[in-house]
């Protein structure tokens, strides 16, 4: 008798500039509408837009990543309160809060000998233990570095000055420091049958 064992599905996969799109798209148009509306409708409009690029990734995908689904939740928290008590102090503190979400869970996995980075990087590409270790402590300390920033530019310049900053501060500096990361993904990359064989995160 013989028994087949159903092949595990292979997960889509965005194409980057779509990805970047869906990330970067409702921070673009809450900076629009803040500019043009104010913070109020701005933060709805982030709300909204957040709410459809995760739902437009489960649609292609048929998986939602974590990092994104964590940030999405956050939103709506704080979106919310920030509409429901009319105090902008809500949607500023946002930034702060995930990013010491994420700092917690990498750098408190790490003492559990746990380098979670690869399940928040929905596994698109294959370190070593040793690589993955250093590039969740690496992110661990940026997302720390990056709630401190958040803290001092809200609570010590302007609304106009943070919004500004959070489109054109955070996301370059995001993007600078990822590209910085890459001597160490290279060194620590998995190639070949090696990669093959490296498990899925789920």
């Amino acid at each position: 008798m013989n028994i087949q064992i159903p092949e595990t599905p292979v997960r889509a996969k965005l194409a980057p500039s779509l990805k970047f799109a869906l990330e970067m798209g409702p921070l673009v148009l809450f900076f629009a509408a803040y500019s043009r509306f104010g913070i109020f409708t701005g933060t709805g409009v982030l709300m909204a837009t957040t709410v459809v690029a995760l739902a437009v990734t489960y649609w292609l995908t048929r998986h939602v990543p974590v990092m994104p689904l964590v940030t999405a939740v956050m939103v709506l928290v704080f979106g919310g309160l920030t509409l429901l008590l009319h105090d902008d102090t809500f949607v500023k503190m946002k930034a702060t809060i995930v990013y010491l979400l994420f700092a917690s869970a990498l750098l408190g996995g790490l003492l559990f000998d746990k380098a979670l980075l690869s399940v928040a990087f929905d596994s698109v590409m294959r370190l070593t233990e040793e690589g993955w270790r250093k590039l969740t402590w690496r992110w661990g300390v940026f997302f720390l570095a990056m709630a401190g920033v958040n803290e001092a530019v809200w609570r010590y310049t302007s609304l106009d000055f943070w919004v500004k900053f959070k489109v054109f501060g955070f996301v370059p500096l995001t993007i600078l420091f990822a590209l910085s990361q890459t001597p160490l993904m290279l060194k620590y990359e998995l190639r070949g049958e090696d990669a093959a064989k490296a498990p899925e995160h789920l």
